[in-house]
């Protein structure tokens, strides 16, 4: 194969990937002004619905919008020799391979990012704000960006210059340091991300003594489960939109409410919510999730310790130095056939394990204050209600709320 032949193909699966994506969404939009099914007619009024599809319709437009133009921005950069054009740059400042990587990736990443920001701020202060979800600030908005990046640079800079130097000590075998460095990342990021990570965008607070936690409390015994740890988060301070989430384990376990979330629903609601997440946990879903996870990133690191010395990864690219960082670029822009399939996998799981946890919370809780919170997280952030089925299989880690609903009902 030629350096030339592998060009096309990395553009062909970029096309290609496109244009599934463009398809699945146009399905999904015809279904926007679906009559809605008997169990869910109770969840908007004609007016809510009829904001809901603008909604929908709006974002779907505006989606069209961004994903034509990443893709001719990275078409642009392939067809115009932009990753051997960005590698020149990064070769003037050092000669060190580490540094000539993270000045690459540093330039590619930050590059895009800022291209994209417009997209991102007309999403979040012309949508959102016009459909009542939007409570961020500029200030907010820029600081996020800001904090983004210093943690990419510092995180994702430090994992990427351990990894450069795996390879240059080991060669072939640097996935086995690699993986065993990413494992014990994800599984330090599991138990400390809501204590190091969160704080940094958002404030935690222990959930005041009252009904609400006494009631938490008193449904965490009833299923041997123990629970000190209840925090509320200002989800407010950005948007409308509620949620809720279990992380960590063991001593640093612990269960994270959306202000919003407490301002949306009544106390047995919300227990029943969290009924539903203890059922993750007590299925050990957590822990498939994590291992899966990290099991996925060994064989993808592999999978790249099989080709990342070959030079036709680097030529493909229209540079003629190869080296680490431009075939893991090569790479993953080859890898992404499978990267999708691994995901419509992990999908499939995740929409079992939904339903598992709906189950727990309807056998140790109750199912009918669970149909109601969905219906109103539903409402709350106007979702679609007749997302198409194939979209559904492609796209959703959970079931749709009807296919919930019907199981909680059973």
């Amino acid at each position: 194969m030629t350096a030339n032949t592998l060009f096309y193909i990395i553009i062909g699966i970029i096309i290609i990937n496109f244009i599934v994506d463009k398809v699945l969404n146009t399905l999904n939009a015809k279904h926007f002004n679906d009559a809605l099914p008997k169990d869910l007619q109770d969840v908007y009024d004609d007016a809510e619905y009829k904001k809901s599809q603008n909604y929908k319709a709006t974002n779907y437009k505006f989606g069209l919008i961004t994903s034509s133009f990443s893709i001719l921005l990275t078409l642009g950069f392939l067809f115009f020799d932009g990753f051997e054009f960005v590698d020149n740059i990064a070769r003037n400042y050092s000669d060190n391979p580490i540094l000539i990587a993270l000045i690459f990736f540093g330039i590619i990443m930050i590059g895009s990012d800022i291209l994209t920001t417009p997209f991102s701020y007309y999403s979040t202060f012309v949508i959102e704000e016009k459909f009542g979800f939007n409570k961020t600030t500029v200030k907010t908005f820029f600081l996020d960006k800001i904090k983004g990046w210093l943690m990419m640079v510092l995180i994702g800079g430090g994992i990427l210059a351990l990894i450069i130097w795996f390879y240059q000590a080991t060669g072939a075998n640097f996935w086995l340091y690699a993986w065993g460095l990413v494992a014990l990342f994800t599984l330090f990021m599991n138990m400390f991300y809501s204590k190091l990570i969160v704080p940094l965008f958002n404030k935690q607070t222990p959930l005041e003594t009252g009904s609400l936690r006494d009631n938490i409390s008193e449904y965490a015994q009833t299923v041997g489960f123990k629970l000190d740890k209840i925090f509320v988060i200002d989800g407010s301070k950005r948007s409308t939109k509620a949620n809720a989430y279990f992380s960590g384990f063991g001593s640093e376990k612990r269960v994270t409410l959306y202000d919003t979330l407490i301002n949306d629903l009544d106390d047995d609601e919300i227990v029943a919510v969290l009924a539903h997440e203890v059922g993750h946990y007590k299925k050990k879903h957590i822990i498939f999730n994590l291992f899966a996870s990290i099991l996925l990133t060994g064989l993808t690191l592999y999978i790249l310790s099989l080709f990342i010395s070959n030079p036709l990864l680097s030529n493909a690219l229209g540079v003629d130095i190869p080296s680490f960082h431009i075939g893991l670029i090569a790479f993953g822009l080859l890898y992404s056939p499978i990267s999708e399939i691994t995901g419509l996998i992990m999908n499939v799981f995740s929409r079992k394990f939904e339903y598992q946890a709906d189950d727990y919370a309807k056998n140790t809780y109750k199912a009918e204050p669970l149909i109601t919170s969905l219906k109103k997280l539903s409402k709350n952030s106007l979702s679609n209600l007749t997302p198409h089925p194939a979209y559904v299989f492609m796209h959703y880690s959970h079931p749709t709320l009807l296919e919930r609903i019907g199981n909680l009902r059973k």
